[in-house]
């Protein structure tokens, strides 16, 4: 397997429209690395460049230690598992994984070797001799991932390789995806859309947005510390409570703020260059609000919608100023549309984003941060 470097990676369009705009990212090798963003950030067309369908504008691509720019795909040493599986319908399951290893020029007994060993560990060894048609979707997407395996690559890319299958496959396939990359301690970049995908997969994660990475690191290094808006805006469902505020008042170890409808809030942040009478945004995550007066900032809302989930819910409500937030609750309660609930949040709990966007650093409970910004 082998690690990949980007430095500076650029790809334009007819030398005037940015695709991608100075990226800089390492994975390591033996890294499950997950590329997530809306559409049209940019992460496909990573993956294409990664795999030689793309040409780079600009800036370095290297994998294993070795510049790849002159290369073709098929001397990468890269396997790519599509969104559509893109088998042969009128070939079986062996010969679809075989056919790839008969252009390279391998022997019978390599490749026959070869397709069952991956066989078995997808679990698929009972069905080399069917056809396509003849395969659920999972079974499908199995296949077109043993084709992969079986040319043992040094990197694996994957796009959205899940998303052509209905929700009970989609969590049995992804588990089996996690088991294989334990297995194979496989170099894997891996495109995505959907957050649960990203968030159980990978080791590293990287949010990206109109052709720049916004942050890559750890599912929870993502979760816990947002560095900016669009990043806390994008990872968790829910999605973060975003609170627009004002200061009032810098103090020596947090701020105080307050929200729609006059409400005043302490928040454990480090001041950084922020202002009293300055515009920020609060951030908040749906299990961190209490339905209780436990917490030391209270808030009151409005039931607007309940979402049972068994084990829990997802309230939804309007707060006192007209702010909607999420909270998640007990799912053994009920609750009424339109009944008001007490809440309330600890002051640490809160993340907080100047006006660029940017997020400032949260104070541990008892962590004390001297400010001259008063």
């Amino acid at each position: 397997m082998a690690n990949v470097s980007i430095q500076d990676l650029k790809k334009t369009y007819d030398g005037k429209q940015d695709i991608l705009s100075g990226l800089n990212l390492d994975i390591r090798d033996g890294e499950f690395c997950v590329l997530v963003g809306p559409s049209g950030c940019g992460k496909s067309t990573l993956l294409r460049m990664l795999c030689g369908l793309e040409e780079i504008s600009g800036g370095q691509l290297a994998i294993g230690g070795e510049v790849v720019h002159h290369l073709p795909p098929a001397k990468r040493g890269i396997a790519m598992v599509f969104q559509s599986y893109a088998l042969y319908p009128h070939m079986n399951v062996y010969k679809n994984m075989a056919f790839g290893l008969k252009i390279a020029g391998s022997n019978k007994h390599d490749i026959d070797e070869r397709i069952r060993h991956a066989a078995g560990i997808l679990k698929i060894d009972h069905l080399l001799n069917r056809l396509p048609r003849e395969l659920s979707g999972g079974q499908r997407q199995r296949v077109a991932i043993g084709r992969a395996i079986v040319r043992k690559p040094r990197l694996f890319l994957f796009d959205e390789p899940l998303s052509n299958l209905d929700a009970a496959l989609r969590v049995q396939t992804r588990l089996e995806i996690a088991k294989l990359h334990k297995q194979l301690a496989a170099t894997i970049v891996y495109v995505t859309h959907d957050q649960v995908e990203a968030m159980t997969l990978g080791d590293k994660i990287v949010v990206m947005h109109d052709g720049q990475i916004q942050q890559a690191g750890t599912p929870l290094e993502l979760y816990q510390h947002p560095q900016n808006l669009f990043v806390a805006g994008f990872i968790g469902s829910p999605k973060m409570n975003l609170l627009p505020a004002t200061v009032t008042e810098v103090l020596d170890d947090g701020l105080q703020v307050t929200i729609g409808g006059g409400q005043s809030l302490r928040v454990d942040v480090a001041p950084g260059a922020v202002r009293v009478g300055e515009r920020v945004t609060l951030g908040l995550r749906a299990e961190h609000i209490h339905e209780n007066t436990s917490g030391s900032e209270q808030l009151t809302g409005r039931v607007n919608l309940v979402e049972h989930l068994g084990e829990a819910n997802f309230i939804y409500l309007s707060l006192t100023g007209g702010q909607d937030v999420v909270v998640r609750g007990d799912g053994n309660r009920t609750i009424a549309i339109g009944e008001h609930l007490a809440l309330s949040a600890d002051s640490h709990a809160f993340h907080v984003f100047d006006a660029d966007g940017r997020a400032l650093r949260r104070l541990k409970p008892g962590n004390v941060v001297s400010s001259r910004h008063h």
